[in-house]
């Protein structure tokens, strides 16, 4: 894994050139073990490489890395896992190579098939290639968006890299904010590509690659995510079907992670002691020959410590696994770096205990391989239950009827919510088994209001609502990438829908995101076999009645886990990888955040309406409402604020 920057300008080299060196190195903690630098003034092109050696330690995978010809050249952020069997292919057709890194694969197929070998690569990348034949430079991001890609552009300027920062680097970068995807920000907690902080800057997109030269720009799609398979219609024999679909699937991911377990340094497995991750690690040992090494970490608040279980499952697999048991005090001392690891502002407040874990898991080893992508795939989010259950009773409701409802869902308050439902949670149906109650509660009273199965699911993942927006901030979020999700392809079941835009925009603007900035901030690689392109193939042949069943995700994973591991180890209310915010902004963290979300700063910014902020602060540190999100992403957006703005 690794870090890249670069830029090409026929008329502002000389400028560029003096910054590219600085911008490499803001990339420093993303590769640490090696740098290197390509320029050339003839063209305007000058490239930049920090390097995290994985695969060939040896000096034959530098990079930027050229053709003998030295008239392409590559820099490269990523592993492509079937590299040895493009590399024979190659190899047939008469390319020489000069060592073993996927790197040179990666160059030698883009030399044999130009734009074309992309949509051969299995993995994860997100790459720069100088084609100083037909001069022009060439962007590729994989297909799922593991890896990031930004770039900035104007007039004949083109900067790029792996992270905001180094873009900002060069003296040349307009931080010039764009205040749509500041709402974006505080709407979602993230901002979805193609959209940055910045304008005139952006992520390409997952499964694109762009062309830039003399004939102007060129973008283009290399790979669709594949649609979701239709129900089965008449009769059909579930057990038997199941008993297929799990043998299949246990043999994509058996090969998956296998794939992904190539590496010539240490190797391990981030365990949550979640469906996902026990999953991934239960491959693992199934394949390796000695203990995997795993890593949890756990914190003493009650619904958000999932490490017994971790460490119970590590257990009964035979992993070698190490627990890191996280007071308050350390967890808080990784938040006000937050804003460095996050260049761009980040909201999800687990991002917390990711980087934590990800900085323990780097003591020991190199690589590590994660169960990210397992709930967009196999409906294991409860927005898709209360999406499309919501959606369902709205139909059957007049518009006067919701907006009652909606007022006296949203009337109740949060602590006496939160108290009375712990006292009754274990009595209930697992399906309603949850963390943050009194939050989605919260969100069911928004959702009330809202017909469309669009505007129903943005109200289940948005923390400030488009009216609450509206007064906050002076403007309504745009609609970000999800409507053109919600349209194409049509006719698709709800759930079908639902798991669909997740995997388009959750999924690598959040989740993904998350996974790259936590782990390589530390220098650690994360890999993610549930996303093998096999592996989402797979997923979306498999029908909906075996991800989703009695009102519970993730079916098919949990029956191949019983292959494994005892379903009582997993059979529980799911937490999901969170830190207890709502509590530490009442304690550990309330002078931080009276600090930053003050009157008189909020005033001064001239953003947000200061008294709106201050009546959301003194709510949740009253403690009659949990506004823990709201008040969380308006802290990191100040933070980040602070860090990155002159």
């Amino acid at each position: 894994m690794c870090g890249i920057v670069g830029f090409f300008s026929r008329n502002d080299f000389v400028s560029l050139s003096r910054d590219l060196l600085t911008a490499r190195d803001a990339l420093k903690h993303r590769g640490p073990d090696d740098a290197g630098i390509f320029m050339d003034s003839s063209s305007g092109i000058g490239l930049g490489h920090r390097r995290l050696s994985i695969i060939d330690l040896s000096d034959a995978g530098r990079q930027p890395m050229s053709d003998a010809d030295r008239r392409v050249w590559v820099v490269y952020n990523g592993e492509v896992y079937n590299f040895k069997e493009i590399r024979a292919e190659l190899s047939a057709l008469g390319h020489v190579f000069r060592g073993n890194s996927d790197t040179e694969v990666v160059l030698e197929a883009y030399i044999a098939w130009g734009v074309g070998c992309f949509g051969k690569f299995e993995g994860m990348f997100a790459l720069a290639i100088w084609d100083g034949r037909k001069r022009h430079l060439v962007l590729a991001r994989d297909p799922l968006g593991i890896k990031p890609l930004y770039f900035y552009k104007k007039d004949d300027q083109l900067l790029f890299a792996s992270e905001l920062k180094a873009i900002m680097a060069f003296n040349a970068f307009d931080r010039d904010v764009d205040e749509d995807a500041v709402s974006l920000l505080l709407h979602y907690q993230y901002i979805p590509t193609p959209r940055t902080v910045f304008k005139n800057t952006w992520k390409l997109q997952p499964g694109t690659y762009m062309i830039w030269g003399s004939a102007g720009e060129v973008s283009k799609k290399f790979w669709h995510l594949p649609p979701p398979t239709e129900e089965p219609d008449g009769n059909f024999s579930t057990e038997p079907m199941e008993e297929a679909v799990l043998d299949s699937l246990d043999d994509v991911l058996t090969r998956a992670v296998n794939d992904q377990m190539v590496s010539d340094v240490p190797l391990g497995a981030l365990l949550s002691g979640g469906i996902d991750s026990s999953l991934v690690v239960a491959l693992m040992q199934k394949i390796s020959a000695a203990p995997v090494r795993t890593f949890s970490i756990g914190f003493d608040a009650r619904g958000y410590d999932e490490s017994p279980w971790a460490e119970r499952i590590a257990a009964t697999l035979g992993t070698h696994h190490t627990k890191l048991y996280v007071t308050p005090d350390e967890a808080l001392e990784i938040i006000p770096r937050l804003p460095e690891i996050y260049d761009e502002p980040f909201a999800d407040a687990s991002a917390v205990p990711s980087a934590i874990v990800c900085r323990l898991t780097r003591g020991q080893v190199k690589v590590a391989l994660s169960g990210d992508g397992g709930d967009e795939q196999y409906a294991g989010y409860m927005r898709y239950w209360m999406t499309g259950v919501v959606s369902r009773w709205l139909a059957a409701l007049p518009p006067g009827s919701r907006r009652l409802l909606a007022a006296a869902v949203s009337g109740l308050p949060a602590p006496w919510l939160e108290t009375g439902y712990l006292r009754i949670r274990d009595c209930l149906p697992r399906r309603f088994q949850v963390a943050n109650f009194a939050e989605k509660w919260r969100k069911l009273g928004d959702i009330l209001t809202f017909a469309p199965l669009s505007e129903i699911y943005r109200a289940t993942i948005c923390v400030w609502g488009r009216k609450e927006l509206a007064r906050l901030a002076r403007r309504t979020p745009p609609l970000g990438g999800f409507e053109s999700a919600f349209d194409h392809p049509p006719d698709l079941p709800e759930l079908s829908r639902l798991m669909w835009v997740d995997q388009q925009t959750y999924l690598p603007d959040a989740m993904l995101t998350k996974v790259d900035r936590a782990s390589m901030a530390f220098g650690l690689e994360v890999r993610v076999p549930l996303l093998d392109r096999r592996a989402v193939a797979h997923a979306a042949t498999i029908p909906n009645h075996l991800k989703y069943r009695n009102g519970s995700g993730k079916h098919i994973l949990k029956k191949l886990l019983t292959r494994y591991v005892p379903s009582e180890l997993f059979e529980r209310p799911k937490m999901g990888f969170a830190a207890p915010i709502d509590q530490w902004l009442r304690t550990k963290l309330k002078s931080m955040l009276t600090d930053y979300l003050s009157h008189a700063r909020i005033a001064s910014e001239h953003r947000f309406d200061p008294t709106m902020v201050e009546k959301t602060m003194d709510a949740h540190l009253s403690g009659r409402y949990n506004y823990q999100y709201r008040l969380w992403t308006l802290l990191m957006w100040e933070m980040w604020r602070e860090r990155w703005l002159p």
